[in-house]
């Protein structure tokens, strides 16, 4: 089943065509590598399913539920958690605080922060009382992660959390992602271009170029030949 897809999405930032009727379908508990070169609509196309830009055209279809006319926040109260590209943490917020802005988007009102986040990230426990912008880039990448966690998501859009964190941490992101995958049961869709990173984490894959989709199927059959057509600069 699936629990997210887009059907002839289209999209536009100004006069220039973005998203060319770009059909993708993720699987219930998946975990899904968007891929491709820089600029090809990645970023654009997360950002569309959040709600985040306007789409020209197009369907977008989260448990069933049309998407095209729900707001951002509305989004996020069904179950889709957002981790941006540079991570967007609040800066001059504490820790705590920024853990807390994820509960603001929860259906069901609750204003306890989930057990698991510090099960996950016990780094962010010991820090709750620092200033976001005080932490490193790694741990940045923990509390937003930790933040989207906030919202009980059924689904997580991970846009690069790999991007400029030190090797030892991006190992460690890795397991999360694996373990939020498997274990709690979190569908994962991801913008990645570390290629080892991918195949470790990634049951699929999705390859984009010009705003299309080019190429998609199970992480095993990302053979050499797509690799070097598609990704390799």
């Amino acid at each position: 089943m699936n629990i997210l897809s887009t059907e002839s999405l289209n999209q536009f930032y100004g006069e220039s065509h973005i998203l060319w009727n770009l059909d993708i379908d993720i699987k219930q508990g998946s975990c899904v590598c968007l891929m491709g070169r820089n600029g090809v609509g990645k970023t654009t196309l997360l950002k569309s399913i959040m709600g985040l830009l306007p789409i020209r055209s197009g369907k977008i279809t989260f448990n069933e539920l049309s998407l095209e006319k729900k707001s951002a926040s509305a989004r996020a109260q069904y179950g889709i958690g957002y981790v941006p590209q540079g991570r967007e943490i609040f800066s001059q917020l504490t820790v705590l605080e920024n853990l807390q802005t994820g509960l603001l988007a929860r259906k069901d009102k609750c204003k306890e922060l989930p057990e698991k986040i510090f099960e996950l990230f016990p780094v962010l426990k010991q820090m709750l009382k620092r200033r976001g912008g005080d932490l490193s880039g790694g741990q940045q990448q923990q509390l937003a992660i930790g933040r989207a966690l906030a919202l009980d998501p059924k689904i997580l859009l991970l846009d690069e959390p790999t991007e400029g964190i030190q090797p030892n941490i991006v190992q460690e992101i890795g397991d999360i992602i694996i373990k939020l995958n498997e274990e709690a049961g979190i569908t994962v869709l991801l913008v990645e271009q570390k290629l080892p990173f991918a195949r470790r984490v990634g049951k699929e894959f999705i390859i984009m170029e010009r705003g299309q989709k080019m190429a998609a199927g199970a992480m095993g059959e990302l053979d050499d030949a797509l690799v070097k057509k598609y990704l390799t600069v």
